[in-house]
Order: structure tokens, then C-alpha cells, then sequence
């Protein structure tokens, strides 16, 4: 199939189809609201004084056509009750006072003349200091004034939250490893976390993403027109773990006083979710601010509209101030995609819980009960699934783009729901034995792969976006059924290795996007589309994973390697960029600093070099695009404002 330009790529999600690197296109502005141009500014300014100035001389009292020019100090119109005491009936009203002196209505008009000509005066006084200013102490002030209006729209229209208890909160400021080499090797992480944000706020403050040999911002069609700055939301967690807390305060300004929701764009209700509104509560749950979590809760109002459906799934895109949802045009015959509809599970559970109404955690609940009902081929999920009709689109399955994330959300709603959510377990444990039977394979060279099942036959290629199903596996192995948790641990591992290889036999020690297993060719990318690195995380993820469940040493290697590739290939003056063919000596950049390398790719490496005690996997589950969200033990469930979860 061939997948046109308006396709909704990034992190885990749905990969590419006939879009190399080389479309600019992002993988998965500033507030339109008051934006007024410094030069308008001060021409209301001078256009006031004007009108002020020469004003007066239009509405000055003319003796001639009024006895009286009336202020409303003294005189006043009153209804016409008699006229037999002096006063003069004129339409029905009365005008009192007319036989007052002439003198004292000369001496009201210079006092009026007077007052006006002082206000003249002191206003051109103030004209000309504005204008002796310079021009950045008028852009200072200008945003002053417009940050005033955005405040008070902010207070006038927004609702308080209900105070709910904060789950127990664990491993925020820890994980210093004792080990110098390993200490080296997470600064040097964190030197790169610095790199590539000093680049973004310098050259593209506000945006989306940084176009990093341009110097400008960039953005794609999964983020809208708007100018959102998806980088900033994306990388605040992962600011804050690494300690870096004066660029967490920069981002945090500027969500408070320029991320606006209300704004005629139309998103990818997917990776806004896993993104802004994942990114939102981890941002939230780490430092305790609460614009973070007014932010995600205004967003995720924004997103429910794109559940006004026939069958209650939700469209892929909704805009967010006319509320109306569409599909991608090229799935299916306008299915909705099993990876983006059923990855919304954990942020909206959270909303629940912070908010206290139940919405949230319904929408999500429904679409797992309309998939429990359907059947399902061979007993796996197609990747399609028509919103209008309720039946699936083509019978294509992946654990790679279009459906990875899916398997993630069930094994994680069982996880985040302190192991409570046994029907997500069992739904999990159901697909993954299904997957084994059908898709995993091993290749002639000894390398476990998952290939793609298209129509009843085995399409023998695995994607970068698959391999973070190794460390799923390991994740999954305890409480798996069958006494399974060895089996599911080792099946990780071989994984974890597959797609070590595919890093390690191409030229740039960084792996395709999606490799073979056809022949003589094993964990190798074949078509020129496919030979790209855009940043992505999964395979070191899947390091950690392993890292965490084995200790191993060589995921530390391995995580080494990648980073070394990656500062070496990638790294630019002006940020980090893809690359468009690994297997080249000389590659050619994307221009392409993508979100989720600040969100995943980086807070993934600098976990792997970090002791066991940062955000422990006891007490966070971390979303598709690597955001920490607490567990919610039942104890903190059944205090107030919780009863929604519980």
C-alpha cells in the first residue's frame, strides 16, 4: 500500500510507506489568539491620540444650537409629569433648570474646555515618552498587556479542579550511579538532552520541532497549523529527571502564558494524547505544578468530539475548535487504526482520576468492550476497524506500526492499575499467544523476528517500530500465565538481539527502519525507503527494559553504541537530525529534530546509565512516548475525588 503525505508518523506509531526521509515529514502556531503586530500597536496608540486630540473640537458645545450642555451633573431628562410649574414640555419630557443664569452655563463650557484641553495635553505627554522608548521596552510592555488579557480570559473561563490525592511518588530525584564510567556516560546524555533543547529555544521557540541545519522552526500535518510546541510538552519530563530545572521553568512559562487549545486546527488524536496530554500529567505528577494539569484536562475536552461516533470509536483527527473528526484518508476505506484508537487508555483513566468525572475513563472502557465482542481472525486484532459500521477493514496485523501500541496499553492498564485490571491482563495474555503462533518466526541465521500478517500470509519484514516489543515481553513476563515468565524474558531478549543486529551491520552502527528476513539478507534494510534513522527510540528502549529485568552488561554496551552513533552521525551545530541512508558513509540529513528524540530516545539512554531507584517500574508505567505516569494503588483510589476510578 502506498501511503500518501498525510500520514501520522512518530515514536510508536505508524511507519512510513512509500515517504522516505527526505519528505521533511515528522514521525510520529505560537498563540493565534491576540497576536498583534508591534507596528499596529503603537498605530492604535497614535490613532487614539488623534482621534482624542481632534475630537474635541467636534463635540465642544455650540451656544448657538444648545442652551445647555449637558454632563449629567446637575440637569437630567426626566419624564413629562406636569407643566404647570415653570418647566417646558418638549416630547414629553421636561428640562429643568432653564431659567438658571447664562453666566453659569459660560463658565460649565470653560471649565469643560479647560478639563479636555488638560487631557489633550497630558496624553500627548505620554505619546511622547512611549515614543522615546525603545523598541524592545515597547514589545516588553506590549506582551505585558497581552499577557494581563490571556490571564484574566484564563480565570473568567476556566473551572476548578476537584482536590484529589497525589499517588505515592517514588524515584523522582534519585538513580546518581556510583560507578564513575557509568556517571561519564550519563553526563555526556545529558549534555546532548542540552544540545538539542539550547537549539530548539534558540532557532525554534514555540514550534513543534526544530528544523536543525535550517535554523527554523517545522511541523507536520499530525500537529495542525498551530504552532503548539509539541517539543516543549514532549521534553519536560525528561528536563526535570535529568535535573536540568532552569530549562523546565523556561518550558513551563511558556505552557502558561502561550499554549492555547482554542485555535481552528485539526490533530492526530493519537499522538496528541500519548504527546501533549501524556507529557502534560508526567510534567504534572514530577514537579506538583497545577497548570500542567489544567492544561492536559483543557485538552482532553478539546479531544472528545472525536468520539461522536456511530460506534463510539474515535476518528484519528478532530479539530480542535469545531470539534469535527475525520479519518486518514488512505486506511482502509476510512477505518480508524487499532494503534491510535487503542492507545488512549492510560492518560484518559488518569484524567478520570484527577478530574472526577467519569467520561474519560467510559470513552475508553467502551471501545475495549465493542473489541471484546467482535471476533477476531485467527485471534488477532486487524489493524483496521470501520468507526461508521463497527467491522474491520482489511485483515492486515502488525506489532509494528498501525498496531504496537494497542499490546502496550492492555499489559500497561493492567500495570498502572496496581495488577488490579485482570480483564487488560487477559486480553494481553490472549493476543500475544496468538501473535507468537502466527507471526513470531525465527530466520535461517538464528534471529527471532516478528513479521506482518497481510491477508493469511507472513510478510517476513520487522520494523523499528516492532523492536520495542522486546522489552514489552520482558515487562509482561511476571505474571504471565503458565508459569511463562522465563519464556516471555528470553523471547524479549532474543528480540533485544535481532535488532542489535539490525544497528550493527549497517555502516552507521544506527538501524533502518525496516529490515528483511528474506534469503541470504537478515536484519537488513532492502528498499532505499527503508535505509533511514529518524531518531527513533524502540530498540534502545527495549535496552532498558532488558537492563532493568537482567542487568546485563551488554544493554549498557549496546545503549552505548547507539548513543555514540548518534552523536557522531546526527548531531549537527544546530541540534540533532536524522539520517536518510545507514548504510552510507556519508549520509545525507533530514533536517528533522524530532519531539520524540527529546521525550524517548534521550530519557531512555540516560535511564539506561541511571541506578534501578529512578522512577522504579513498582511504582511508574511509562506511555507510548516514554512519559512516567504513577501507579494508582487501590489505597489511593478510595479517598475523595476518586471514587470514578474506583
Amino acid at each position: 500500500m502506498t501511503t500518501p503525505a498525510l500520514l501520522p508518523l512518530s515514536g510508536r506509531r505508524i511507519p512510513p510507506r512509500s515517504l522516505g526521509p527526505s519528505s521533511s515529514v515528522s514521525f510520529p502556531h505560537h498563540r493565534a489568539t491576540l497576536r498583534l503586530s508591534e507596528k499596529f500597536i503603537l498605530l492604535l496608540i497614535l490613532s487614539a491620540f488623534i482621534t482624542l486630540c481632534f475630537g474635541a473640537f467636534f463635540f465642544l458645545p455650540d451656544s448657538s444650537k444648545h442652551k445647555r450642555f449637558d454632563l449629567g451633573l446637575e440637569d437630567v431628562l426626566i419624564p413629562h409629569v406636569d407643566t404647570s410649574k415653570g418647566g417646558k414640555d418638549v416630547g414629553g419630557y421636561l428640562i429643568h433648570g432653564q431659567g438658571h443664569d447664562q453666566h453659569r452655563h459660560r463658565e460649565e463650557e470653560e471649565r469643560l474646555r479647560n478639563k479636555i484641553r488638560a487631557d489633550h495635553e497630558k496624553a500627548l505627554e505620554e505619546a511622547k515618552e512611549k515614543l522615546k522608548k525603545s523598541h524592545s521596552e515597547l514589545q516588553a510592555e506590549i506582551q505585558t498587556e497581552k499577557n494581563k488579557i490571556i490571564q484574566s480570559l484564563k480565570t473568567k473561563g476556566s473551572k476548578p479542579l476537584p482536590p484529589v490525592p497525589v499517588p505515592s511518588l517514588v524515584g523522582i530525584k534519585s538513580g546518581d550511579p556510583t560507578d564513575p564510567d557509568i556517571r561519564e556516560k550519563r553526563d555526556k546524555i545529558k549534555e546532548m538532552m542540552k544540545h538539542a533543547w539550547e537549539n530548539y529555544r534558540q532557532y525554534g521557540w514555540g514550534h513543534n520541532e526544530l528544523k536543525p541545519i535550517a535554523r527554523k522552526g517545522h511541523s507536520t500535518n499530525i500537529f495542525g497549523n498551530s504552532q503548539l510546541g509539541a517539543t516543549i510538552v514532549d521534553a519536560l519530563d525528561t528536563l526535570y529527571i535529568m535535573g536540568l530545572h532552569d530549562e523546565f521553568k523556561e518550558g513551563q512559562d511558556w505552557i502558561d502564558n502561550h499554549l492555547d487549545f482554542s485555535v481552528n486546527s485539526e490533530v492526530s488524536v493519537f499522538e496528541v494524547n500519548i504527546r501533549f496530554i501524556g507529557g502534560l500529567l508526567a510534567a504534572y505528577y514530577l514537579s506538583g505544578q497545577e497548570v500542567f494539569k489544567i492544561k492536559a484536562v483543557q485538552l482532553a475536552g478539546k479531544l472528545l468530539p472525536a468520539f461522536n461516533t456511530p460506534t463510539g470509536i474515535p476518528w484519528a483527527m478532530v479539530n480542535l475548535k469545531s470539534g469535527v473528526g475525520r479519518n486518514w484518508g488512505w486506511a482502509s476505506a476510512g477505518s480508524s487504526i487499532l494503534s491510535e484508537f487503542g492507545t488512549l487508555h492510560m492518560e484518559f483513566v488518569h484524567l478520570s482520576y484527577l478530574t472526577g468525572n467519569p467520561v474519560y475513563y467510559e470513552k475508553v472502557m467502551h471501545i475495549r468492550k465493542l473489541l471484546q465482542k467482535m471476533d477476531r481472525p485467527n485471534g488477532l486484532y486487524p489493524n483496521y476497524l470501520n468507526p461508521r459500521t463497527g467491522r474491520w477493514g482489511q485483515h492486515h496485523t502488525s506489532m509494528g506500526g498501525l498496531g504496537d501500541s494497542f499490546y502496550e496499553y492492555l499489559l500497561k492498564a493492567w500495570l498502572m492499575s496496581d495488577k488490579m485490571d485482570t480483564e487488560a491482563r487477559k486480553m494481553y495474555d490472549d493476543a500475544v499467544e496468538a501473535i507468537e503462533k502466527h507471526l513470531i518466526r525465527k530466520s535461517n541465521g538464528g534471529l527471532t523476528f516478528i513479521g506482518e500478517w497481510k491477508n493469511g500470509h507472513l510478510e517476513r519484514k520487522m520494523g523499528h517500530l516492532t523492536c520495542f516489543a522486546g522489552g514489552l515481553f520482558a515487562l509482561g513476563a511476571d505474571g504471565s500465565r503458565d508459569d511463562k515468565a522465563g519464556h516471555y524474558l528470553q523471547l524479549g531478549a532474543e528480540i533485544a538481539h535481532t535488532c542489535h543486529e539490525s544497528y550493527d551491520r549497517t555502516t552507521l552502527k544506527l538501524g533502518p527502519e525496516a529490515f528483511k528476513f528474506d534469503g541470504g539478507v537478515e536484519a537488513v534494510a532492502v528498499r532505499q525507503n527503508e535505509k533511514y534513522y529518524i531518531l527513533r527510540p524502540e530498540v534502545i528502549e527495549t535496552y532498558w527494559y532488558m537492563w532493568r529485568f537482567t542487568h546485563d552488561p551488554k544493554y549498557r554496551q549496546w545503549g552505548w553504541e547507539a548513543a555514540q552513533a548518534i552523536d557522531k552521525y546526527c548531531r549537527v551545530s544546530g541540534g540533532f537530525s536524522g539520517v536518510k541512508d545507514v548504510y552510507s558513509s556519508a549520509p545525507t540529513y533530514d533536517d528533522v529534530q524530532q519531539s520524540f528524540f527529546l521525550a524517548e530516545t534521550l530519557k531512555y539512554l540516560y535511564l539506561l546509565f541511571s541506578n534501578d531507584d529512578l522512577l522504579p517500574l513498582d511504582h511508574w508505567v511509562f506511555n507510548t512516548e516514554a512519559h512516567p505516569l504513577p501507579i494508582l494503588r487501590l489505597a489511593n483510589t478510595t479517598l475523595s475525588g476518586n471514587h470514578v476510578y474506583r
